[in-house]
């Protein structure tokens, strides 16, 4: 980044600090891995189709909005997704395509801002208060940017745009596909207090459920939620609910975020319960997060163990050592102590992770793979 990059950075910090209303851009690429597919191979187009594993462990990672009229959905398994559409073609990914891809949007998106939050290949908050050209209208922007994905990409994106993240994220979801969506700082209580409170950011099946259990059902109904009663429900996130009834968001578009693990985890092809199995797996998974650590030079502290079992229960192990985990022998020794007293003899494996965290180092690296802060999430739109 340059030093006139840098000042634009610097100059945007200092508008939000003077209290000035941001101008937040929240892009989203439409099916984003199953447009890919149907762009590169015209047989795919308007047809059902999941990019990801039809097999009895497969994964649906995207579906093509045809798809989804079946009621076909990211993270579903393979095997329920036939089931709901019977003509369903899967399709398996290309990363290293979707990648380049994402790339050609990014530099689009660096043609009005470098204060660029990036949440997946295929989504980002850009915060244009101060932008490269000039331009007054955030709505603008995003109505260049989405010309310039489709003329560049053949893609198509969806954008929404407000004063805060909370609002553009919402935004961007509520005309897809193709949308494009502001909310306005002088409606944005009206917007807020219609909305279901499943649309919410944040707000999973399960968040949902318990809100529901206390009348909570739209905006409104969060609104006149006491604020001790929202913590001591939800804990830390209660706050959070609590800002977003009243269209508050005080976090910045951070376009640098610190690593805080590095792992791995597999799902294997049939469930194991043998000593000699678990030992196979705890050895290849003890090798490949030794080299992601190499890779990004992560020296944590605490070692965690995630298995799931065949009824899909989930544990999750921990060990704190004075010393980093960079070794691989170590690694695993450590792991097989967190491994012992497990009962997947009787209860047979599906799942073996193993992750470091807790960092020494406090260095600061892009990280394009952003993890909200709170809850599951509902599936995208």
């Amino acid at each position: 980044m340059d030093d006139t990059q840098d000042r634009k950075i610097e100059n945007d910090k200092e508008t939000r600090q003077s209290g000035e209303l941001r101008k937040i851009i929240h892009v989203d690429m439409d099916a984003f891995f199953a447009a890919v597919e149907q762009r590169d191979h015209p047989e795919l187009r308007g047809r059902p189709i999941a990019v990801g594993g039809g097999e009895e462990r497969g994964v649906v990672a995207t579906a093509s909005y045809e798809a989804r009229r079946y009621g076909v959905r990211s993270a579903m398994s393979g095997v329920m997704a036939r089931r709901l559409c019977p003509e369903l073609i899967f399709v398996h990914g290309r990363m290293n395509v979707y990648k380049e891809v994402s790339a050609q949007v990014h530099e689009v998106f660096h043609r009005y801002t470098d204060i660029i939050e990036p949440i997946s290949l295929d989504e980002a908050f850009l915060d244009v208060t101060v932008n490269k050209p000039g331009i007054e209208l955030a709505v603008e922007i995003a109505r260049r940017i989405k010309r310039e994905i489709r003329e560049e990409t053949g893609l198509v994106a969806s954008a929404g745009v407000s004063y805060n993240k909370f609002l553009a994220k919402i935004a961007s979801d509520w005309r897809k596909p193709d949308g494009l969506c502001t909310i306005h700082p002088d409606r944005a209580a009206d917007f807020v207090a219609e909305l279901p409170i499943e649309r919410f950011w944040g707000v999973g099946p399960v968040t949902a459920k318990k809100m529901h259990s206390l009348g909570i059902h739209t905006g409104a109904d969060l609104r006149r939620m006491p604020l001790q009663l929202l913590e001591l429900t939800f804990g830390k996130a209660g706050r959070i609910y609590y800002d977003f009834a009243r269209g508050i968001d005080n976090r910045p578009v951070e376009p640098v975020r610190v690593r805080k693990s590095v792992g791995c985890e597999h799902t294997i092809d049939h469930d194991i319960f043998t000593d000699a199995e678990i030992e196979q797996h705890l050895t290849q998974s003890a090798a490949e997060l030794a080299a992601r650590i190499a890779r990004k030079e992560f020296h944590g502290v605490t070692l965690t163990l995630k298995v799931k079992f065949y009824d899909f229960t989930l544990i999750s192990r921990s060990i704190t050592s004075a010393a980093p985990y960079t070794d691989e022998a170590r690694i695993l020794a450590d792991a097989r102590k967190l491994m012992a007293g497990v009962e997947y003899d009787v209860n047979p494996v599906r799942l073996v992770g193993l992750s470091v965290s807790n960092r020494l180092s406090d260095e600061l690296e892009v990280w394009r793979q952003l993890e909200l802060d709170f809850g599951s999430q509902s599936p995208k739109a």
